[in-house]
């Protein structure tokens, strides 16, 4: 439990410095150079599986990380930091019900629950909707939650059902390469233009530091700490992040927000989190 405490605190600070220091760059092309950075970090430690497995990890890595950063660097062109911190609520309430369908067991609780965050994400947002945008951006936040809400699962999963035991590290690299792969084809015509992206040294460090300790080490904690808790603290803490990424993006990074909706919509969000049960 201790790994996704420690990389909840770290997530916590993603949110700003995504939204005040990356918004010029491509969504595609942030998330391709994050997950390059990530796998690099593991590539020294990779190992051969077989190729089933191999197959597995970098479907799972594909879903996880490649599609999820996609939607998920993407919302930012619609939300604030804060607001997208906050509409990850879902993610917890996505693996319970995603871990309900993989046992076969229907919780009403949970989509109820659902529903009920779903309505404070709208008194949040929707109080001042003057377009279709934060809409968009909120679909784009629940498409990032449930593909790594699936993919931590899958990868307890996979891993569970091994004939031979295998440390995370010697793995994790087919995870990282997944996604690296998924975003290969938006990114990689960007990265060959006649103008191709061009980060300031500013940016350059927090896309380093992104890639490196916020999605390399991050992820791998994560998924190696999901495998050491219950479903059903897995999707609690799933949602640790959320108030420690509100608070940075409005405290620290000094957002501007209605403090009375977001009040209010953070209420039925929190209490939304109440009957989300699993074993």
């Amino acid at each position: 439990m201790s790994y996704l405490v420690v990389v909840s605190i770290v997530w916590a600070f993603s949110f700003g410095l995504i939204g005040k220091y990356l918004p010029g760059l491509s969504p595609a092309w942030v998330g391709w150079v994050r997950l390059g950075l990530s796998a690099a970090v593991f590539l020294p430690f990779v190992r051969r599986v077989p190729w089933k497995t191999g197959l597995g990890l970098f479907a799972i890595g594909a879903v996880q990380f490649g599609f999820m950063y996609w939607a998920y660097l993407t919302s930012f062109r619609y939300l604030k930091s804060h607001e997208v911190a906050l509409f990850t609520v879902m993610t917890p309430i996505l693996v319970a019900l995603l871990s309900d369908l993989g046992s076969r067991r229907f919780r009403p609780f949970n989509f109820a629950a659902a529903s009920l965050a779903v309505g404070g994400a709208a008194v949040i947002k929707w109080a001042e909707l003057e377009s279709a945008a934060p809409l968009v951006g909120f679909l784009l936040v629940q498409v990032s939650n449930l593909c790594f809400a699936a993919g931590q699962l899958a990868y307890r999963g996979l891993m569970a059902r091994l004939e031979k035991t295998m440390p995370d590290h010697r793995v994790f690299f087919w995870m990282h390469f997944g996604g690296f792969a998924v975003l290969t084809p938006m990114a990689l015509p960007l990265a060959l233009a006649a103008t191709p992206p061009a980060p300031s040294l500013l940016q350059g460090i927090v896309l380093a530091y992104l890639g490196v300790v916020a999605s390399g080490l991050c992820f791998f904690l994560w998924n190696r700490g999901a495998r050491r808790v219950s479903a059903g603290q897995l999707a609690v803490l799933n949602n640790l992040k959320i108030p420690l990424g509100v608070a940075v993006s409005l405290i620290l990074f000094r957002e501007p927000a209605n403090c009375w909706t977001l009040f209010a919509g953070a209420l039925l969000i929190g209490t939304a989190l109440l009957p989300v049960r699993n074993s």
